[in-house]
């Protein structure tokens, strides 16, 4: 009896820690929120992972609506140079994790993501 509770004890702490796991900044793979405005004018394309009414509810100007579940379907044709400079961004940072990681395996080379999403930042313009 004692063993089965323990296993279940240590199953829900295993699970707390994975769904509460904050990961770091990491310089070569994220870039920080204030920093969009820098990277849209150095030419990269803006990338909106979220779903479309999520976008439709708000976006960046000039971002590109691709959901993360459909990287793999749509990304040919909608963002073809596999070297262009791509942004991705969500609102808490897991989908454009997630689409970052099915895009570098897709071949993308210069995929960033928006370090823990832009939250309620999601509506202003950027110039």
């Amino acid at each position: 009896m004692f063993n089965r509770f323990n296993k279940i004890v240590n199953r829900m702490i295993k699970n707390f820690n994975y769904y509460n796991y904050k990961r770091s900044f990491d310089e070569s793979l994220d870039i920080k929120r204030e920093d969009i405005e820098n990277y849209i004018k150095m030419g990269a394309t803006i990338v909106d992972v979220r779903s479309p009414q999520e976008y439709r509810e708000g976006h960046i100007d000039g971002a590109i609506n691709l959901p993360e579940y459909n990287i793999r379907r749509n990304v040919q044709n909608i963002l073809p140079d596999k070297n262009q400079l791509i942004i991705l961004y969500c609102s808490v940072g897991e989908r454009s994790k997630m689409a970052q990681n099915k895009l570098k395996r897709l071949g993308y080379t210069n995929v960033y993501t928006v370090y823990e999403g832009i939250g309620d930042a999601l509506f202003f313009s950027i110039k």
